[in-house]
């Protein structure tokens, strides 16, 4: 499927960003999943997804198959193996259904692996060339965090419905969606003083830059603490927190996550909407579960970050969060996982100015994800 034509020139908003690798978005997020059939149904079902392709036995495929779902400018990939024993199947053994891809959306992906190979990157995948009768995509791809990769997308000379092997993927069932636009950050979850490394690895290999950083005086409770940075390239579509464990008298969420996911792995995509409010009421009204936060958090809220445009009644009943920096505000709100396995959630957040991640929210949401542990008898 064809992007807007994007110049490469886009505003730079993370001045410290070496920028050699024009990022010009997410391309989709793909998630290895033990039934895509069914994966896809909750993602359009629960989250408001539409059909968009498909590949597997009917398009020639052997041995697996990916339902590719959209809503605006998000689009995941949901592939599950047909056989026993291969690749796919190891890593859902190992992780359960989780991130296996984060593709960037580039305009040319030769040159994506040739800059980031000489800058130490270890090779996914060689550039290829993908034709069909609607054009060519050029795939190419590196390593990352745990079996986490980056697959570089080039699509200019494509027309068709996503790339060459899919079909269009036009069902009777198309649920309406829930006003979700595009992936504001993905965070990946690394093992203990990994942090500094991976951090190393997006300045270097992919010249990205610190944006900000959080440390256990920033990030913890009584109980947990945890440290993050948050990686960003030049033109701040692509933002990638990295969270480490960090000292603290009971098992942290990061640590829970590590020991279900069998390593380092992305722990959350935080999807944008332009109403929370909206947003939220549908996907509870869907069955989609959120973490909660006391009555007592909106008591004084607005003394600490000031008027909001919203009235505070529905966001409390919702138990949406508020948190202001020297730009603007921010609303976010968590849910608890989405899978059996304690790893993967979504975070839903509006930015109404604010350039930032919540600061003022970490307390209140990490008593509620300890809440949560401690039901799961992890923390």
């Amino acid at each position: 499927m064809a992007r807007d034509k994007t110049s490469l020139k886009l505003p730079k908003e993370n001045t410290e960003a070496a920028d050699f690798l024009p990022l010009l978005g997410t391309d989709y997020v793909e998630l290895y999943v033990g039934n895509a059939k069914q994966a896809a149904h909750y993602y359009m079902s629960a989250w408001g997804f539409q059909p968009l392709a498909y590949a597997g036995l009917e398009t020639g495929l052997k041995d697996k198959v990916s339902y590719v779902v959209q809503q605006d400018k998000i689009r995941l990939v949901l592939t599950s193996p047909l056989k026993s024993g291969g690749d796919i199947n190891k890593h859902i053994d190992a992780h359960g259904d989780g991130v296996k891809v984060i593709a960037l959306w580039v305009d040319d992906a030769r040159d994506s692996y040739v800059e980031t190979m000489k800058r130490g990157a270890e090779s996914y995948m060689e550039p290829r060339a993908l034709k069909d009768d609607n054009g060519e995509v050029v795939l190419s791809g590196i390593h990352t965090y745990g079996e986490t990769v980056h697959v570089f997308v080039e699509r200019k000379k494509y027309s068709g419905v996503f790339m060459p092997g899919f079909k269009e993927w036009n069902p009777f069932y198309k649920p309406s969606d829930v006003g979700l636009k595009y992936i504001d950050h993905m965070v990946g979850n690394v093992g203990w003083n990994e942090m500094d490394k991976w951090c190393q690895f997006y300045a270097k290999v992919m010249g990205f830059a610190q944006l900000v950083s959080f440390d256990d005086k920033d990030i913890s409770t009584e109980y947990t603490a945890l440290m993050s940075k948050v990686m960003s390239n030049g033109n701040g579509r692509i933002k990638f927190p990295i969270n480490e464990p960090a000292d603290g008298r009971k098992k942290s969420q990061i640590e829970e996550y590590i020991e279900f996911y069998n390593g380092a792995g992305v722990q959350h995509m935080a999807l944008a909407t332009d109403n929370i409010i909206e947003t939220v009421t549908a996907l509870k009204n869907r069955g989609v579960e959120f973490l909660s936060v006391p009555a007592s958090y909106y008591e004084n809220v607005l003394d600490r970050v000031g008027s909001i445009d919203e009235d505070l009644l529905p966001l409390s009943d919702l138990g949406i969060l508020i948190d202001r920096d020297d730009e603007g505000y921010l609303l976010q709100i968590f849910t608890k996982p989405i899978l059996d396995r304690p790893t993967m959630f979504i975070e839903i957040i509006q930015r109404k100015g604010a350039k930032s991640f919540g600061k003022g929210n970490f307390k209140a949401l990490f008593e509620a994800i300890e809440r949560e542990q401690a039901s799961r008898g992890t923390l």
